[in-house]
Parts: structure tokens; C-alpha cells; sequence
């Protein structure tokens, strides 16, 4: 017996048997216990342990579910690109039990008052369990003084706005007031990180793009290393939190390193489609990949690349930012920014893991997207007391992976409602098979099936 922490008895809810469990201390062989929606044993082979629900996994992994902290789910407002129902679905798919949802939805959730609302809007309608991001504004800033952390961990700001996000911090002053605050409160800022001055003076001296090759240029990173340059010195003024979300290029990695080894309290996010795509691809796909920030170049990629296997990024995440397909294609300038990712993210990053390292075991490569995609979101989060780890004690998330199965992705295998995905053509090196929700089979690949929508609200482990 590996570990076991549940009273004596003769049969589990479930067994899942036959896997590799990605855990804390590595890849083991082992069984795994279930009761109560919790995970209460690991159990060496052998053991003569039975249970209502038997599911064997032999030669596939189990990782533990994967926590998506950067996702748009459009509800209230946008539900046209995207809703809980579908977007929880397309999460299940891609072995997320757990999403935490951007504010700028129309309206936007500017007021922790209005938490318990929105979370009421989600009620019966997910298959996952969910938090929220704060946002804020200008005209909102005093509103994050009535803030706890049952309503959010975290406040999302933004830098630089575009078709979806108004509400933007553009002066100095609004964001040395909301690193003070959240300094004085204990509260995480997760950035986008762009600098709207850089944007707005090129955008006055020049026309907007006319081609899907010219993007990048409009919209290059120069605004991303000013932005990243004014977090770290604010950082080092408050002693504040900070989380820079889907980071783009080199030079933003090499700064945000030197300020982690520093010391700073400074962390940062690698996206699915900044891993997988370069500018090259947005010159081609045109639309589908339009981003912010841009998708930049190949150099940038493998930088990105380097930060994620060596370990130095925090977490990776989505940033499912669906459009329909008419918005979509409209004129460079109209066409909005954002693409589905959650249920590719995890296919996606474990292709490219094994493309750049063949000759690596798919083990090593695993528990990497283990770490990025479960602890370490958990432990940002507040949620490490529930989630993240396949621990006896914590929810029974799990999701059972061959990483052995190759598939090409088509529009018949998406979920989310948008119905397209930049990566329809991709074989991917691996796959969902089953994703479990708190003892729950969320998602059944075989089958095509899908569980119950009672994905639920979750608390923070705080003091």
C-alpha cells in the first residue's frame, strides 16, 4: 500500500486499475481508490480491494484533472461564440475538470458583490468545477476594498484593450493603485500585459493592418516588453503578486525569469496556440489565429518552449476566447482576437513536447504537463486543498490519457460551440480517453458520452 488514508472497508465506489498514476513523487503503478467523490487510496498491484465501478486503464496514464485558469466562457452577454454548457463540455473533452473564468463578459464582473450571481447563472449548467477572475476599472477601483476570498483570489487588469476588453488600467496612477491594494490584501493580479500608449502611438501614425501578414507588426512586442518591464518595477515597489498571462516573446521570458530568480513574487503563463503556432502560420490561417498578443516568430516560440521544459513557466492555460465564424471573417480590422483552446490545450502541448524531444519518455514529458496544468494552478489559485494532485484526500480528478494514440483532429470532435479550431488538420500524439469529475466519468472518449452538468463553485484554502 502506497498510501491509504480511508477507514477500513471491502469495496470502493471505483476502482481505476492498470494505469500509471502521474503523481507528486513521480509515475507509479498503481490503483486507484475512490469514495465519496474523493480519492482515498493508491493501492499496489496485488491488493485484493473491490468496488461498485471498475475501469481498467492498462497502458494508459492517469494525470490528475487539469486546471484551466484562463478561460472565456462569454456568459452573461456573449453566449452566442460561447456558454457553459458547450464550453464545459469542450473542457471535459480535453481533461479539464476545472476552469477559471475571465471577467469581461457583457456586463463585466467589475464588483465582488456580484459573484454569488454569477456563479448562479453557471449553476447546473457545467460539467466542471469553476472560480472566477475579478476584473476592474478605472471608475471601479475602490469596489476591490470590499473583496474576500470566497468571492475571488484574483483580479484580472488590463493593460491594453481590444474588441472585447474595454476596460482597461491605462494610467500610471490607476495601476500603482491597484498593486497597492492588492499588496495590502493578499490578492493575486493576473495581467494581460501590453501597453496601450505603445499601441495607440503606432496605431496614430500609421493605418491598420490590411493584411493578416502585417498583425503582428501592428501589434508587436514592443507593447508586451514595456508592459512586462512596468509590472516587474511595480512588483518591486509593493511587494505584490503578479501573474503575466499568455506571454509572446523572448524578451518577455527573459525578463520574467530574471525577476522570478530575483526573488520578486512574479510569475508567468505560456498559452496552447502561442506553443503551437508562429507568425508564419498567422500570414496563412489569417483570422483563425489573430491574437492578443500576436502570435510572433518562430525564435519567440522556441523560447517559450525553453521556459516550459525547463520548468522556469508557472502555469499554461487556454485563454478559450471563442468567435463565431462570421465575426471571424470579417475585414482585418473587424475580425476580433481569440480562438477555442481548451480542449486542445492539453493535446497540443503534449504533441509538441513530443516532437521536440522524441527520444524522451512520455513520462517525463506527463508529469511536466501535470505540474504546469495541475499543482502548480492549484497552489496559485487557492485550490490545492481540493485539487491538482492524485492524493488521498483530495477530489477524485482524474483523467485517463494514452499517449500512445495518435488522432486527427476534425470539426466532428469539437465541443465548443464556436464549431471550429485552429488546429482541425493537427494529428495529435495523444488523447483523452475518460475524464472523472469528483468520482464522476465527466467524458467517456469511447462512447462519446458526457456526464452530468453539477460542476460547482469552488472555495479557496485561505487563512
Amino acid at each position: 500500500m502506497i498510501s491509504d488514508t480511508s477507514p477500513p472497508r471491502s469495496r470502493h465506489d471505483l476502482l481505476i486499475t492498470g494505469g500509471r498514476a502521474v503523481t507528486p513523487e513521480g509515475v507509479r503503478e498503481v490503483d486507484i481508490a475512490v469514495d465519496g467523490g474523493k480519492v482515498t487510496a493508491l493501492l499496489e498491484r496485488g491488493h485484493r480491494a473491490t468496488a461498485a465501478h471498475v475501469r481498467d486503464v492498462t497502458g494508459c496514464h492517469v494525470l490528475p484533472g487539469l486546471i484551466d485558469s484562463h478561460v472565456h466562457f462569454r456568459t452573461p452577454g456573449l453566449t452566442h461564440k460561447e456558454d457553459w454548457p458547450h464550453g464545459s463540455r469542450a473542457a471535459a473533452a480535453g481533461g479539464v475538470t476545472t476552469v477559471i473564468d475571465m471577467p469581461n463578459t457583457q456586463p463585466p464582473l467589475l464588483d465582488p458583490a456580484k459573484v454569488s450571481e454569477r456563479a448562479e447563472l453557471v449553476a447546473g449548467r457545467s460539467l466542471v468545477d469553476f472560480r472566477f477572475h475579478l476584473g476592474t476599472s478605472p471608475e471601479t477601483l475602490d469596489r476591490l476594498k470590499a473583496l474576500t476570498p470566497q468571492d475571488a483570489t484574483s483580479v484580472k487588469i488590463f493593460m491594453a484593450g481590444h474588441h472585447t476588453a474595454p476596460n482597461v488600467l491605462r494610467s500610471p496612477s490607476d495601476l500603482r493603485r491597484a498593486f497597492e491594494f492588492a499588496a495590502g490584501q493578499s490578492v493575486l493580479l493576473v495581467l494581460h500585459a501590453e501597453a496601450d500608449a505603445v499601441f495607440a502611438l503606432l496605431d496614430a501614425a500609421g493605418a491598420p493592418p490590411a493584411q493578416y501578414r502585417d498583425y503582428e507588426r501592428a501589434r508587436p512586442r514592443s507593447g508586451g516588453i514595456v508592459a512586462v518591464t512596468q509590472v516587474i518595477e511595480l512588483v518591486q515597489r509593493y511587494g505584490t503578486h503578479a501573474h503575466i498571462l499568455h506571454v509572446s516573446s523572448a524578451e518577455e521570458v527573459q525578463l520574467l525569469i530574471a525577476a522570478r530568480r530575483s526573488g520578486l513574487p512574479i510569475s508567468f503563463e505560456l498559452t496552447g496556440h502561442h506553443l503551437s503556432f508562429t507568425a508564419a502560420d498567422s500570414a496563412r490561417q489569417g483570422a483563425r489565429l489573430r491574437l492578443s498578443p500576436s502570435i510572433r516568430s518562430a525564435e519567440d516560440q522556441e523560447a517559450l518552449w525553453a521556459a516550459l521544459l525547463s520548468g522556469e513557466a508557472g502555469t499554461l492555460g487556454s485563454d478559450h476566447a471563442p468567435h463565431t465564424v462570421e465575426e471571424k471573417t470579417r475585414g482585418v480590422a473587424q475580425a476580433p482576437p481569440g480562438i477555442p483552446g481548451v480542449q486542445e490545450l492539453a493535446t497540443a502541448v503534449f504533441t509538441g513536447m513530443r516532437r521536440r524531444q522524441p527520444e524522451a519518455p512520455a513520462d517525463r514529458h506527463l508529469v511536466l504537463l501535470a505540474e504546469h496544468l495541475a499543482r502548480r494552478p492549484a497552489e496559485l489559485f487557492g485550490l490545492a486543498h481540493r485539487k491538482g494532485s492524485i492524493v488521498p484526500g483530495l477530489d477524485a480528478d482524474l483523467v485517463v490519457f494514452d499517449a500512445d494514440r495518435p488522432w486527427m483532429v476534425t470539426a466532428a470532435d469539437l465541443h465548443t460551440k464556436a464549431g471550429w479550431s485552429a488546429y482541425e488538420g493537427w494529428t495529435m500524439a495523444g488523447r483523452v480517453l475518460a475524464t472523472v469529475r469528483r468520482g464522476e466519468v465527466i467524458w467517456d472518449q469511447a462512447e462519446g458520452r458526457f456526464g452530468s452538468p453539477v460542476g460547482v463553485l469552488l472555495n479557496p484554502d485561505c487563512p
